[in-house]
């Protein structure tokens, strides 16, 4: 929980910038990352918390994860090589297995550490007539839940391949959503909204989203990592706890 004169401090700036904007005609498109952003912790290993719990996985998965997770983190892993190894499991089981234990999940799980200073800025956004978008490196499997409790109406993910009688085949769809692929994705997105990344802002918490921290008109660091905050001191931009 965020202590209240930190959320007001927070949120007067927010409202700050909502009048500034409104006055020069407001309406942006306003992208939030998800893990550590608008949620606390990392999804994917409250994900493999969940199959832990079910006893779907054993530890020594479990702990492979965890060192993908930590290796994504700092942007030093072939992402795609990684998401595709640890995807073999879902080849040939149907997306409706996945869409459905991702809302269980979501519910018992993750819900619990979405920040109510995240929460606060996507209604404030939404108020000033802002397209508010998450982007995230997460699948929209994972990623939709989040969106319908905070009511976003745009998702930017990963996107897993699945054939034609509506199974996985264990594939990602490239781009992956990490890095300059983020990019990629979120100004097709942006485009399809008669929108710019580039008159945007974004929120995020992680060096490997400074592709995108760079493309847009005001990036605000959350919970930044050590290489993240300082490159967004250097450049003097907004940084947050959230």
């Amino acid at each position: 929980m965020v202590p209240p004169s930190r959320l007001a401090l927070a949120m007067g700036k927010a409202q700050r910038e909502a009048t500034r904007r409104a006055e020069a005609g407001g309406g942006r498109l306003v992208m939030f990352d998800m893990d550590r952003t608008l949620v606390r912790r990392d999804t994917a290993s409250l994900y493999v918390q969940y199959q832990r719990d079910r006893g779907d996985v054993g530890w020594l998965k479990a702990l492979r994860v965890g060192w993908w997770m930590l290796q994504y983190s700092a942007g030093v892993i072939d992402a795609e090589r990684v998401a595709e190894k640890a995807l073999r499991d879902f080849a040939g089981r149907r997306e409706s297995w996945l869409e459905e234990s991702c809302r269980q999940w979501f519910a018992d799980y993750v819900r619990v550490h979405i920040c109510q200073a995240g929460r606060d800025a996507v209604e404030c956004h939404r108020r000033q007539g802002d397209s508010v978008m998450i982007v995230t490196g997460a699948s929209r499997y994972a990623a939709q839940p989040l969106a319908d409790e905070l009511g976003i109406k745009h998702v930017v993910c990963t996107r897993l391949e699945v054939d034609a009688g509506g199974c996985f085949t264990g594939r990602v769809i490239k781009p992956m959503c990490y890095a300059s692929g983020k990019v990629e994705l979120a100004e097709a997105a942006a485009k399809a909204l008669d929108l710019t990344v580039a008159h945007a802002t974004f929120y995020s918490d992680s060096i490997t989203d400074l592709p995108l921290l760079q493309q847009v008109a005001q990036p605000v660091v959350i919970n930044p990592d050590v290489r993240l905050r300082r490159y967004a001191k250097r450049r003097g931009w907004p940084i947050e706890r959230w």
